[in-house]
Protein backbone atom coordinates (compact mmCIF):
# COMPACT_ATOMS: atom_id res chain seq x y z
CA UNK A 1 0.00 0.00 0.00
CA UNK A 2 1.66 3.41 -0.93
CA UNK A 3 2.34 6.41 1.40
CA UNK A 4 2.70 9.99 0.61
CA UNK A 5 3.50 12.71 3.01
CA UNK A 6 0.53 14.81 3.15
CA UNK A 7 1.45 18.38 3.81
CA UNK A 8 -0.99 21.46 5.62
CA UNK A 9 1.12 24.16 5.98
CA UNK A 10 0.59 25.92 9.80
CA UNK A 11 -0.13 29.14 8.02
CA UNK A 12 -2.66 27.85 5.77
CA UNK A 13 -5.87 30.41 6.15
CA UNK A 14 -8.60 27.34 6.99
CA UNK A 15 -7.24 27.82 10.03
CA UNK A 16 -8.44 30.99 10.79
CA UNK A 17 -12.19 30.02 10.89
CA UNK A 18 -12.13 26.42 11.79
CA UNK A 19 -11.32 27.11 14.81
CA UNK A 20 -9.26 30.32 15.67
CA UNK A 21 -8.88 29.12 19.70
CA UNK A 22 -7.99 25.58 19.09
CA UNK A 23 -7.48 25.44 15.22
CA UNK A 24 -7.92 21.65 13.44
CA UNK A 25 -7.45 21.01 9.69
CA UNK A 26 -11.10 21.07 8.49
CA UNK A 27 -12.28 17.55 6.68
CA UNK A 28 -12.36 19.43 3.35
CA UNK A 29 -8.62 20.26 3.15
CA UNK A 30 -7.92 16.76 4.12
CA UNK A 31 -10.01 15.28 1.19
CA UNK A 32 -8.91 17.55 -1.29
CA UNK A 33 -5.21 17.03 -0.28
CA UNK A 34 -5.96 13.20 -0.39
CA UNK A 35 -7.57 13.65 -3.76
CA UNK A 36 -4.91 16.03 -5.32
CA UNK A 37 -2.49 13.31 -4.07
CA UNK A 38 -3.93 10.12 -5.90
CA UNK A 39 -4.52 11.94 -8.97
CA UNK A 40 -0.76 12.76 -8.97
CA UNK A 41 0.33 9.68 -7.90
CA UNK A 42 -1.62 7.32 -10.04
CA UNK A 43 -2.08 9.44 -13.33
CA UNK A 44 -6.10 9.33 -13.00
CA UNK A 45 -8.92 11.94 -11.88
CA UNK A 46 -10.75 11.28 -8.95
CA UNK A 47 -15.37 11.81 -10.09
CA UNK A 48 -16.05 11.76 -6.56
CA UNK A 49 -15.98 11.22 -2.66
CA UNK A 50 -17.68 8.25 -2.06
CA UNK A 51 -17.85 7.78 1.71
CA UNK A 52 -15.27 9.96 4.19
CA UNK A 53 -14.93 9.16 7.72
CA UNK A 54 -13.41 11.86 10.05
CA UNK A 55 -12.08 10.12 13.31
CA UNK A 56 -9.99 12.36 15.15
CA UNK A 57 -8.86 15.99 14.42
CA UNK A 58 -5.39 17.48 13.09
CA UNK A 59 -3.95 20.10 14.15
CA UNK A 60 -1.92 22.79 12.30
CA UNK A 61 1.88 21.91 11.26
CA UNK A 62 1.10 18.03 12.37
CA UNK A 63 2.80 15.22 10.26
CA UNK A 64 0.23 13.69 8.29
CA UNK A 65 0.43 10.86 5.51
CA UNK A 66 -1.86 9.39 3.11
CA UNK A 67 -2.15 5.77 2.68
CA UNK A 68 -3.79 4.55 0.17
CA UNK A 69 -5.40 1.40 -2.29
CA UNK A 70 -5.91 0.95 -5.87
CA UNK A 71 -8.45 -1.13 -6.82
CA UNK A 72 -10.78 -1.39 -9.99
CA UNK A 73 -12.44 2.28 -10.52
CA UNK A 74 -12.18 3.30 -6.70
CA UNK A 75 -9.08 4.06 -4.24
CA UNK A 76 -9.52 3.19 -0.18
CA UNK A 77 -7.00 6.10 1.39
CA UNK A 78 -6.93 6.39 5.21
CA UNK A 79 -5.21 9.87 6.61
CA UNK A 80 -3.09 8.90 9.64
CA UNK A 81 -0.79 11.00 11.72
CA UNK A 82 1.76 8.37 13.27
CA UNK A 83 -0.34 5.56 14.56
CA UNK A 84 -3.67 7.28 14.96
CA UNK A 85 -5.96 7.40 12.40
CA UNK A 86 -7.45 10.74 11.36
CA UNK A 87 -9.98 10.11 8.07
CA UNK A 88 -10.60 7.31 5.83
CA UNK A 89 -12.67 6.69 2.55
CA UNK A 90 -13.10 5.59 -0.80
CA UNK A 91 -12.99 7.79 -3.66
CA UNK A 92 -14.49 6.61 -7.04
CA UNK A 93 -12.02 7.14 -9.93
CA UNK A 94 -14.11 8.55 -13.27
Amino acid sequence: MPSLTLVIAADHPAFAGHFPEQPIVPGVVLLDQAVLLVEAAEHVQVAGVAMAKFLSPAGPGEALWLDYERADRAVRFEVRAADRKVASGRLDLA
